[in-house]
């Protein structure tokens, strides 16, 4: 593998001279090899042997006549090779020379390994500095230069390399033969040997070795991108080879040890299987089209092994649990899914459950990925959607025709309403061996995740950016209603609440905006209002011109969904950590900069609204977390007072947050909760805030003072530290560079004291009931 500084300072005179002594070559043979078909060869055939003459010489002079065509064969393809080579490597070069020059023109600097920093760090200029200033944006562009200059090298250097062992060969004795016009045309013959050695190895079925397995994944991973590869793959095994190869891996009647001993084998297999059939989705020729239609005609019909006979759907979906997919194929697939399940269960008149029991044998294990064993066809498609934000955005945004083949009537579905209303979703068998509705329910709020926020519920924090557009915020618009509307639907719905708590986050400005109003039911943003609608990359609303100055969400709404969720103690602890760093970008934004002037003649009014906002919306919070410990726990009990000693740990959602582009990615226990910030600049309160600590009550007891205290005196100190914490966006304003000590004193005080009074006043809202669901006497 070609590092940075390997590619940039690259000698290529070898492989330019190697190139032009492989010409020469080449020119020799072709004169060489004319002379031996017309001189040699042609002799030869004119010759009138007899005897053994005729049976060995002849044959002798005619093989080896052919050899000097192959030879020439050979050094033309090995020509070519190390011409495209070298035409790549020295692309990839130019442009790493052409990035390190023009770098400190931006104010960037590339260090020996490629590493992207500040010329002069921001803490470092001088006051009078006018030089240029990176954004983040600036450095993730550079970055993204540089990897896709040394990818290229890596690329051409594994083509290559590989083209010219199989050239050379094991046979010493003959040249290959094997053509290659181009490094382009290598790499297409490789793909296409690794995808007939896969398949090879897919034929072995359940009866492969696990060292077969293994050889399988390998060609997997290392084509794991690879269109060509990809497609080719899924042509040759076809679209119910993939299913009936996984279903006979899941049949556990058929005396496989694989799922037994090498569970991490299939695990990985299923994976890279995924992942390889997500990438041949992408391909529009005609082969790949009837693939994908194929797949999903077959995905009502049984797929039969020994023991088992799941259905083409429930195999597939348990394929498609990662990998992005194409979205138009998702889309496809997802809608003869639902149609294919409201036909099994009499337009719904029967459970879920009873769509997919199997017409034969006992449950296959398709999943092998963990959480659940793969029967319910939904959990793996919600997945492919939580990494599918597009596909993922329309599918809830779209209404599925349930009756395809009628044209005459308007049978119709709001796929939304089916999943997070209308839909008993079967319960599963768990990694602990337990029933539950979890994986279904965690998988949904893995799709509505990406469906709102335009990531996959996954993705790598680094280099995220606020992405939402017009069709992810109405997904959003419905997420509010639905699951702000009555508690139940979070609480009976269990494995949601951390995706509602990250989609609540993801939204957190504007539920700012809409908890600025004085009327419960109005849509019309405050005038003036510190919480304005910040517009997309390209300046435009990021909502639409509707929502420049309207709400999408009115007030009563907002309080109802987020007083819903902060009930979960993983939503709590994600909304407020949310909270707080959104109301420490928006003082960066709104209040006066640092050191502009003496703190006591300075305009603090949007301040103080933004804190005042931030500190009722931490309330909300609060009192809606400690009203739903009441209900769920016994006054005084140990699971009582632990639930409320760990209200206060939010705060460590916040450590190791990252802040840059527009957005912070909290990811200190949290997930990788992604919160918009008001401005794409982060700024010094923003910093200043990363780095606090503050008030946690779990570390402050242990586990047997905590249990020694009260619970409403434990209750009280709660929030009373929930309150501090609260403080915590004035107290960052305040203590950030710039300010004098005697401003900086006077901004806390004030602003803190301002916070305080502020608090309890959460507008007379009424928050929704926590919710409980009493069985046997006990509460839930």
């Amino acid at each position: 593998m070609l590092k940075f500084d390997q590619v940039l300072h690259a000698h290529l005179s070898g492989l330019k001279e190697a190139v032009t002594v492989w010409s020469e070559t080449v020119s020799k043979l072709e004169k060489t090899k004319e002379k031996a078909e017309t001189g040699l060869q042609g002799k030869a055939d004119k010759a009138d042997w007899k005897g053994e003459n005729a049976g060995v010489t002849q044959a002798f002079v005619r093989k080896t006549a052919k050899e000097f065509g192959d030879a020439l064969t050979e050094a033309s393809s090995i020509r070519n090779i190390l011409r495209d080579a070298e035409s790549e490597f020295t692309a990839a070069k130019t442009e790493l020379e052409k990035l390190v020059a023009e770098a400190p023109g931006k104010g960037i600097r590339i260090d020996q390994d490629g590493v992207v920093s500040y010329l002069i760090h921001p803490d470092r200029r001088a006051k009078d500095y006018d030089g240029p200033k990176p954004e983040q944006a600036d450095f993730e562009a550079m970055r993204s230069a540089i990897k896709a200059a040394v990818d290229r090298a890596n690329n051409a250097d594994d083509v290559a390399s590989r083209a010219l062992r199989g050239l050379v060969g094991s046979d010493k004795m003959n040249f290959s033969g094997t053509s290659y016009d181009s490094l382009k045309a290598a790499s297409k013959a490789q793909d296409a040997e690794d995808a007939h050695a896969a398949y090879e190895l897919y034929k072995k079925g359940d009866e492969a070795t696990p060292e077969e397995i293994d050889k399988l994944n390998a060609l997997f991973k290392a084509n794991q991108k690879d269109p060509y590869f990809a497609e080719k793959f899924a042509l040759e095994v076809g679209p119910k080879g993939s299913m009936e190869y996984w279903a006979d891996m899941g049949d556990p009647s058929d005396g496989s040890r694989l799922g037994v001993d090498h569970r991490d084998k299939l695990k990985e297999l299923q994976t890279n299987w995924s992942l390889t059939l997500a990438t041949a989705t992408h391909s529009t020729s005609p082969e790949m089209e009837q693939w994908k239609a194929d797949v999903i005609k077959a995905g009502s019909e049984p797929i039969q092994t020994r023991g088992t006979s799941p259905y083409g759907f429930q195999v597939m979906s348990n394929l498609m649990r990662v990998g992005d997919y194409d979205d138009k194929f998702l889309k496809d697939y997802g809608n003869g899914l639902v149609v294919t399940e409201r036909k099994m269960t009499h337009d719904g008149a029967l459970p879920a459950n009873r769509a997919w029991h199997q017409i034969t044998g006992g449950p296959s294990h398709l999943n092998w990925m963990g959480g659940d064993l793969g029967n319910d066809p939904m959990i793996g498609f919600m997945e492919g959607l939580g990494h599918n934000p597009k596909a993922s955005t329309d599918f809830f945004n779209s209404s599925i025709d349930l009756t395809p083949e009628n044209t005459k009537d308007d049978k119709k579905l709001d796929p939304f309403d089916y999943f997070t209303k209308d839909r008993d979703w079967p319960e599963e068998l768990n990694d602990k061996g337990d029933r539950t509705k979890e994986p279904g329910y965690n998988a949904l709020g893995h799709a509505l995740e990406s469906a709102t926020t335009g990531h996959p519920y996954d993705a790598d924090p680094e280099g995220l950016k606020d992405v939402r557009t017009k069709e992810n915020a109405e997904v959003m618009q419905k997420v509010v209603e639905r699951y702000g509307d009555d508690p139940k639907y979070m609480h009976q719905q269990p494995g949601i609440d951390d995706s509602l708590g990250k989609m609540g986050a993801a939204y957190i400005d504007e539920f700012n905006r809409s908890l600025e109003q004085e009327n419960a039911t109005s849509m019309q943003e405050m005038p003036d209002s510190p919480f304005g609608a910040r517009p997309d990359a390209k300046g435009e609303p990021r909502f639409g011109a509707e929502f420049e100055n309207s709400l999408l969400f009115n007030r009563g709404d907002a309080v109802n969904f987020l007083s819903t969720v902060a009930q979960s103690e993983t939503g709590h602890a994600q909304l407020s950590a949310a909270q707080t760093i959104y109301t420490t970008s928006v003082m960066d934004e709104v209040a006066p900069k640092p050191g502009s002037g003496p703190a006591r003649e300075l305009d603090l009014t949007d301040a103080k609204t933004t804190l005042r906002i931030g500190a009722e919306t931490h309330s909300i919070f609060d009192q809606s977390r400690m009203g739903q410990i009441d209900q769920q726990y016994e006054i005084d009990s140990e699971e009582h007072k632990k639930a409320v000693g760990r209200t206060t740990e939010w705060v460590k959602f916040g450590v190791g947050a990252a802040a840059a582009g527009g957005v912070a990615v909290l990811t200190g226990g949290a997930g990788g909760v992604l919160v918009p910030l008001a401005a794409e600049t982060v700024g010094g309160a923003v910093t200043t805030l990363i780095g606090m600590e503050a008030d946690d009550i779990a570390e402050k007891y242990s586990e047997d003072e905590i249990l020694k205290k009260k619970s409403d005196d434990l209750k009280d100190e709660a929030l009373d530290k929930g309150r501090n914490n609260a403080l915590m966006p004035g107290q960052a304003y305040a203590r950030t560079p710039g300010w004098s000590r005697d401003d900086a004193n006077y901004l806390e005080e004030e602003l803190t004291k301002y916070v305080k009074d502020s608090r309890g006043h959460v507008r007379d809202d009424s928050l929704p009931d926590p919710y409980n669901e009493k069985k046997d006497g006990k509460v839930r």
